[in-house]
């Protein structure tokens, strides 16, 4: 475990997954990551590399070959290297290796930056082409946090707010966690979201055509809120366990398969295509108050 601090957060990362699993409010004296209570959800903010959601068969197909590759990746299971340490800021470092080789079959460096900017923590994702060919990837976050805030209060006192007024569909996935087709209209000329457990009954809210880069948690009984500042992001999932107190603001680059239609993976929806010596930048932004 490795900590970050500054007047306003105190901030603990791992190396395994390079998982984030405090962002302590000082001021407040607010724990607001979810702390993985097993009975619910046993991660705090897994990071989703090389693929989001779940592959057709968990599989990808590259040149032609099958390889397996489970739900959100291999990233999240993985040990990354501690690269940088200072009071403020960390960078873990994932390299290709013989373990990954033979579920991916490309050279790549995935670099992960956690950076205390006053009351905000910036999470920053590189990824570095080793190849000598283009590499292909998605990626994202997965950050879960506490709500309430403090004890006593209630889930459905809080709010989703969103930076911009919205008319938005969700896209449904189905029971084996594949896009189907199905929409629905969830945000309909407005720009805030009621909390409430059974929102999550047919799983992740997952968001293609937002018109926001920024979610806020508010919560109506006092001032407290955090914020989810995902510029460069084009997917967003929402999502928690019903009945679970927490809930996840989730900023992805790709999305899961769709039921019945196998493609290469390099044609997959979201896929980033890198370039040999080529890297891929992108970061969000948390901020509390």
């Amino acid at each position: 475990m490795h900590q970050l601090e500054n007047n306003y957060l105190r901030v603990i990362a791992r190396e395994h997954g390079a998982e984030l699993t405090s962002v302590f409010d000082k001021k407040h004296n607010i724990e607001h990551l979810w702390q993985a209570d097993p009975h619910f959800w046993g991660w705090h903010a897994p990071v989703l590399f090389p693929v989001i959601g779940r592959c057709l068969n968990d599989e990808i197909e590259i040149d032609g070959e099958q390889f397996r590759m489970a739900k959100h990746g291999f990233a999240r299971n993985a040990n990354f290297r501690l690269l940088d340490l200072t009071e403020t800021s960390i960078v873990f470092s994932l390299k290709n290796n013989e373990q990954w080789q033979k579920i991916y079959p490309f050279k790549f460096e995935f670099l992960i930056r956690y950076k205390l900017e006053e009351n905000a923590l910036v999470v920053s994702y590189e990824v570095i082409n080793k190849d000598t060919k283009n590499i292909y990837f998605s990626l994202g976050g997965h950050p879960a946090f506490a709500v309430p805030f403090t004890e006593g209060g209630h889930y459905e006192d809080y709010t989703l707010e969103f930076a911009e007024t919205e008319n938005v569909k969700r896209h449904y996935i189905n029971n084996d966690g594949y896009l189907d087709g199905r929409k629905e209209v969830v945000l309909a000329n407005t720009n805030t979201l009621q909390l409430k457990h059974n929102l999550f009954s047919e799983d992740a809210l997952i968001f293609k055509d937002l018109k926001s880069r920024k979610v806020t948690i508010k919560d109506k009984n006092s001032e407290r809120y955090l914020s989810v500042d995902f510029k460069g992001f084009n997917y967003l999932g929402i999502w928690a366990k019903v009945g679970a107190p927490y809930v996840c603001i989730e900023p992805w680059l790709g999305c899961a398969d769709t039921a019945g239609k196998p493609t290469a993976f390099k044609d997959k929806e979201g896929i980033i295509k890198l370039e040999p010596a080529g890297a891929f930048n992108v970061s969000y932004r948390i901020e509390v108050g």
